[in-house]
This record gives C-alpha cells, sequence and structure tokens, in this order.
C-alpha cells in the first residue's frame, strides 16, 4: 500500500521582549538557576498580571508579515495541568480568540518547487520553567526562570507532506521572525522549539490518521530525522496490522528513535476558561497600522531586489535573502567591489563553507565584509587570478593581514604583462612538439595541457584568460 503523510507543525517562539509577558522581570539568557521568578511570575496570592505592551506589538507584526487576520479583540484563557516546572498550575495563554488568525507561508524546495502553507493562527502564551535531569542522577531540578517568559505559538494547517516540506517551512519561519526583530530565534537556546504533528494515511484518502505528538524538537536537522523515523514506525504498525495511539512522543537523537512520553490530551483535559484576572486584549486600526509601518524589507522581497538589482539567479537571492546577516553582509561585500556576481558567489562558496565548518554565524566571521570586498576587488582589477585568491583568503581566515598585504609579501601578484606571458607559451610549445601535432590534427582535449604547463611555469601568476588567448593563437598559427 502508498501511504501519504500528514504533518502539521507548532511552533514556540520566544518573543525579544526585555522582559517577561506579565511581569517586569528580566528575560535574560543564561542567568542563575532561579533568579528571574518573582512573585508575580509565581501567581503568588494578591499580585496580579499585567499585559507586556510590547509583547501584543511583536504578535501582531508577525501577522501582518503574513498576510493573516488580526483579531481586534482577543481574550486570555488559563490552560489547568499540573506539572513541577508550571508553578502556577496553570498556563496563561489564548484558546478561541488568539491575537493572530489565519495566515500563509510559502515556502521554496530544492528543486525551486513552491507550496503554499496555511497558518492556522498565532496566538500569545506564557512558558512553563525548565525541569533539569542531567546534574541530578537521581532527581529533578527544577529551574523557573523560564516561567512567564513571552511565547508565540504559530500553528500551521495539517498540509506538510513530508519532512523536507517541514523543515522549509520551519526555515521560512526562522529566516522571518529574525528579519522582523520579534525573536533571534536561537535554537539551542530555546527561542524557537518545535512540536511536530505527525499522521499516515493511505495515499488517496481525505481522512486524517490519528496522529502522534513529537515534542519540543530544537534543531531542523532533529526535525527532518524525528519525522522520517516517526512516518517509518507508524507505516510498520499499520502494515502489521496495528492501530495508532494519540500520544505525545519524544525524540531521541542518540538513539534516532521517539518513544511515548504520555496519552495525547485535548483541549477539554486542560479545563480552559477565560482569566478572570486579565481583560480581553483590544486593537484599533491605529495600533495595526503604526505596527503595519515598522515592517522591513522581508526575504521575499528582498530576493526579488536581489534578482533585479544585481542580476543573481532566483536560486542566488533566494539562498543570500534567507538570513538577514548574510543578505547584508553579502550587499556590503557586492559594494565594495562592484561584481554582485563574484560576490554572491565568495559569500556562497568559500566563506560559508568555512562557518559551516567552524560551526559559527556569519556574524562571528574573521573576515569582514570590507576585507572579502577587498579580496573580491583584486579578482575584478585582475591583480590575483580566482585560483590564487583561494590561497589568500586561507591566508586570510589565519591571520596574516589583509589581501593586499598577503599579495605583496609572498608575490602573488598576477603576471599580465603580454610579452612575459608570451615567453612562457613559446616554451611550452616549444618543449612539447607531440602535443602540437596532436592538437594541430583535431585533439582539442591537449589544450588544457598546453594552459596547466604555462600555469605550472608561471607558478600559477599568468593571467589565465591571457594565456588562453596567446596559447589559442599560437597553437593555430600557420
Amino acid at each position: 500500500m502508498e501511504w501519504e503523510t500528514v504533518i502539521g507543525l507548532e511552533v514556540h517562539v520566544q518573543l525579544a521582549t526585555a522582559s517577561k509577558l506579565f511581569s517586569g522581570t528580566s528575560t535574560r539568557f543564561g542567568a542563575e538557576p532561579n533568579t528571574q521568578a518573582n512573585v508575580f511570575d509565581l501567581a503568588l496570592p494578591g499580585t496580579l498580571p499585567v499585559l507586556n505592551g510590547k509583547a501584543v506589538e511583536m504578535a501582531v507584526k508577525f501577522g501582518l508579515a503574513v498576510g493573516a487576520q488580526i483579531n481586534r479583540k482577543s481574550v486570555f484563557d488559563r490552560k489547568n495541568y499540573f506539572y513541577p516546572d508550571l508553578p502556577k498550575g496553570y498556563q496563561t495563554s489564548q484558546l478561541d480568540h488568539p491575537t493572530v488568525g489565519k495566515g500563509t507561508l510559502t515556502i521554496t524546495m530544492e528543486d525551486g518547487s513552491t507550496r503554499t502553507i496555511g497558518i492556522t493562527r498565532a496566538h500569545m502564551e506564557e512558558d512553563a520553567g525548565k525541569s533539569l535531569h542531567e546534574e541530578f542522577p537521581t532527581d529533578t531540578g527544577i529551574d523557573l526562570n523560564r516561567a512567564g517568559t513571552p511565547l508565540l505559538e504559530i500553528v500551521s494547517e495539517p498540509e506538510l507532506r513530508n519532512a523536507k516540506e517541514a523543515v522549509a517551512y520551519l526555515k521560512k519561519l526562522h529566516s522571518l521572525i529574525v528579519y522582523l526583530g520579534i525573536s533571534d530565534g536561537d535554537m539551542s537556546q530555546g527561542s524557537m522549539r518545535c512540536d511536530a504533528n505527525v499522521s499516515v494515511r493511505p495515499k488517496g484518502e481525505s481522512k486524517f490518521g490519528t496522529r502522534a505528538e513529537i515534542k519540543n524538537i530544537n534543531s531542523f536537522r532533529f526535525v527532518e530525522k524525528a519525522i522520517n523515523i516517526e512516518v517509518a514506525r507508524q507505516i510498520d504498525i499499520l502494515e502489521d496490522g496495528g492501530k495508532i495511539v494519540q500520544e505525545t512522543r519524544l525524540y531521541d537523537a542518540v538513539k534516532n528513535e521517539t518513544r511515548s512520553m504520555r496519552s495525547k490530551e485535548v483541549a477539554n483535559d486542560y479545563r480552559y476558561f477565560p482569566e478572570p484576572d486579565l481583560l480581553p486584549v483590544v486593537i484599533d486600526e491605529a495600533f495595526i497600522a503604526r505596527i503595519k509601518a515598522t515592517l522591513p524589507e522581508l526575504p521575499d522581497i528582498k530576493s526579488q531586489r536581489f534578482q533585479s538589482q544585481y542580476g543573481l539567479s532566483p536560486y542566488d537571492a533566494n539562498v543570500l535573502a534567507a538570513d538577514l546577516h548574510v543578505a547584508a553582509y553579502f550587499e556590503e561585500v557586492a559594494a565594495g567591489c562592484g561584481d554582485a556576481k563574484l560576490s554572491a558567489n565568495w559569500v556562497m562558496g568559500d566563506l560559508q563553507a568555512y562557518l559551516n565548518k567552524a560551526e559559527i554565524d556569519i556574524s562571528k566571521s574573521p573576515i569582514a565584509s570590507t576585507a572579502l570586498a577587498n579580496l573580491v576587488s583584486r579578482i575584478v582589477d585582475n591583480t590575483i587570478s580566482s585560483k590564487i585568491a583561494k590561497a589568500v583568503f586561507e591566508a586570510m581566515l589565519n591571520g596574516e593581514g589583509s589581501a593586499d598585504e598577503i599579495i605583496a609579501a609572498k608575490g602573488l601578484k598576477q603576471v599580465t604583462d603580454t610579452g612575459a606571458i608570451e615567453k612562457v607559451v613559446d616554451a611550452v610549445i616549444a618543449a612539447n612538439p607531440k602535443q602540437v601535432e596532436q592538437y594541430r590534427a583535431g585533439g582539442e582535449k591537449v589544450f588544457a595541457f598546453f594552459v596547466g604547463q604555462v600555469m605550472k611555469e608561471s607558478r600559477g601568476k599568468a593571467n589565465p584568460v591571457q594565456v588562453n588567448e596567446i596559447l589559442l593563437d599560437k597553437l593555430t598559427a600557420k
């Protein structure tokens, strides 16, 4: 039997506010455990929550960016459950009346195809604390620093059909929240976490299968692995005649498996009711207009501009525009050297390869955009060849100085003197009469041999374009 996968994602984005959703406590990451949870975060008797207006602005900004309905009136609810890291015994969230309603997000796949995925809603809620297991062999530690941290939970429609689409959706969402400035999107710090609802059904079937929810996946790579392993698990069960149980599962990256955590709750289990200590949030047109005026150039628009302004291919433009910091770096290099295509190649190629290997962000690149622009400029003005530029780039990474300093110190300046190149070409031709005969008899592949010999004799310094032109003239001369 052929199976179809159905995936819906719930993404929790930590909003980049300085304080928590209902108190003035700091949201700074990395503080000592339980030093950033005050009486309001714990809902001690006599305390009342006060809504953080900045969080509302950020939620609306996201809604506008995905073309969503902004609800003029939204209501906070109490979601009741008991867990050690939930100090109130309930979570303040939004159920039937969220701040952001239906919207869409268009994703681009590796083959260039696009799909538009529906967003069901995006609602504000407070985070719980964190349970710590690694430091306590027989016990569980509780850190309440995160308790009350503002989250925006973005819920997709169940329209994703494989793990790669899910990753593409997540990456697009990550790009968007960073562009908007509503979150740093740092998954290693929990600023963006994903719950994946996964089910399978016979191909052609319209009814959804029973789903399992995989909780708190914190990297793009693990999202893809977790979904694929869960799909395989469900298909194996169904093909053996079994049934899928609706439950919450955890992905174990070490064992590359999902395992059951608890049976899946439904809304009734949480006994939702309107939060009695908070008034409804009423948003007027002036508020929305003010937020709309602050929207930056978003990734899709930036990609289109890169194509029209710099003549980049759709693929190159999309790759560069996907990351706010990469896009800014590229534009600085292009402005500094005057060759956008060459700049794009270096940013996406040699530089990105180094950053990936070193596992660092472009904002921490050891080569500044101005320094890379200087290197690319030396290729543009024929001071060095592209091949020599790679050696200069490595030296720059090793801290040996600027491109100009390295070129001068190592004597790497390209030979562009036609007379000097002709002498080398003449010598190579004279030393290889058999290859000359082969070429003139129609063996055009031998031409590469001559180019290699000339470059070897010139220690890579001869201008490749001039070498090709001079060789062609001399080898075809009668």
